[in-house]
């Protein structure tokens, strides 16, 4: 519910009240006595989601930008007749949406000062940084919960669909002023933990299991951003908080660019490039989310005449972010296929070295290793662990599983065999 408060200037008072009595509305009037030309101040209570079309009603009796609007949440309304105006729009769909006036304003105060914003994200990169080299998950969702990233971009697609130039523009910079502060910090605090041996000397970054996880970016990194921005939006829209889902959305940009830094800082380009694609992929597929969630809502500029400017715009961008994650999504379909030949390979050669074992020997073991690039890997050496009975002799099957193994995996790959006994009581 909200508590509408609205001036009403001299001669349109008549109107404004008879728009609210026409709609059912409980009213309070304050006569004005300041000497301004305002005739009134009305205050009345409304279901959520009727804001937008009484403030729409309200404009069309006079009531122009001249006059101020406050829009608060009311926590309790106990009237009749208000019960009577909430059960009529409970029938209309989205019965928590917000109106437009208070989106924008809610968009605006999610953009915060340029200082706090700088601050909150190179503290952020920081502790991602930390949490990723210490392979602390704990320390990486810490780092998430303080990230600044909801805001811009909730406030950047604001700014599309309401055709407000100057937020679409505050909310774009802000976005792209964050993630490369957020790489520059990360970069600056691994160089440092490196040179200084903070950290136990490591020779491959990729070894760090919460580094891996973010250099080889697949399909599924696109559902997590998508639906990161479909939930920001939701909860935007709601006037719900969104604080929770402002880690969501966290989480898909601060670990992939904090990751991005400590390639840099180890020099490892192809570490920076694979967080680097998924970072892009996330914040477009973000901003797409929330930009097709907010036209879908059907929110629109306050005047007719800049609709058309509106929607010219959202087909746009939307039109940009797409093409954009389709070029990108050739990087994502290459680790994906990668990673499904990978699994199918390690597959088929566990199959091929068991069928070759005959008992009373017995395969313990499957090893594959693969190459030492950090993306598309192949299978590079294999070691087969045996189990023999005792006081056998090793049976020699090196040989024939070095050809089991070249024949599974399609390529040349070295084969050890170790041999352990197995007694069986």
């Amino acid at each position: 519910m909200r508590l509408v408060q609205i001036s009403v200037p001299q001669g349109k008072l008549e109107a404004t009240l008879g728009v609210l009595d026409e709609e059912g509305i409980d009213y309070v009037v304050n006569e004005e006595s300041s000497g301004r030309d305002i005739g009134a101040v009305v205050t009345f209570p409304l279901p959520t989601n009727a804001v937008e079309p009484v403030l729409e009603s309200l404009r069309d009796v006079g009531l122009n930008d001249d006059t101020y609007t406050v829009i608060t949440e009311a926590n309790t309304v106990l009237s009749r007749d208000f019960e009577a105006l909430e059960e009529r729009y409970a029938e209309e769909k989205d019965e928590d949406r917000i109106a437009r006036e208070e989106l924008t304003s809610k968009a605006e105060s999610m953009a915060p000062a340029l200082s706090t914003y700088v601050i909150m994200t190179v503290i952020s990169a920081v502790i991602a940084t930390a949490g990723l080299l210490l392979n602390s998950p704990a320390v990486v969702v810490g780092s998430m919960v303080i990230a600044p990233l909801i805001g811009p971009a909730m406030t950047a697609n604001v700014g599309t669909v309401v055709d407000d130039h100057e937020l679409f523009v505050r909310g774009v910079k802000l976005q792209t002023l964050g993630i490369l502060l957020a790489i520059v910090s990360a970069t600056a605090f691994a160089f440092i933990v490196r040179t200084a041996n903070v950290v136990p000397p490591i020779a491959d970054v990729t070894s760090v299991q919460q580094v891996r996880e973010r250099v080889a970016p697949d399909f599924l990194s696109l559902v997590v951003a998508l639906g990161a921005g479909a939930a920001g939006v939701l909860s935007l829209t709601s006037g719900v908080s969104t604080a929770l889902v402002g880690v969501m959305i966290a989480v898909a940009l601060i670990p992939p660019a904090a990751t991005v830094g400590i390639g840099i800082a180890w020099g490892q380009p192809l570490v920076s490039l694979g967080s680097g694609v998924l970072v892009l992929v996330n914040i477009l597929s973000i901003n797409l989310a929330v930009l097709v969630g907010l036209w879908y809502q059907g929110y629109r500029p306050e005047y007719w005449f800049r609709e058309s400017d509106a929607r010219s715009a959202t087909v746009k961008r939307i039109g940009v972010l797409v093409v954009s994650i389709l070029v990108l999504s050739a990087f994502l379909g290459g680790v994906t296929l990668d990673t499904y030949q990978q699994a199918t390979t390690e597959e088929a050669i566990q199959e091929r070295v068991e069928s070759a074992i005959e008992p009373p020997r017995q395969v313990i073991s499957v090893e594959v290793e693969h190459s030492n690039t950090v993306l598309f890997q192949e299978p590079r050496h294999v070691v087969v662990t045996v189990g023999v009975p005792p006081g056998s002799d090793p049976p020699g099957l090196a040989g024939r599983l070095d050809t089991v193994v070249d024949d599974a995996a399609g390529q040349d790959v070295d084969v050890s065999v170790r041999y352990i006994t197995v007694e069986r009581g």
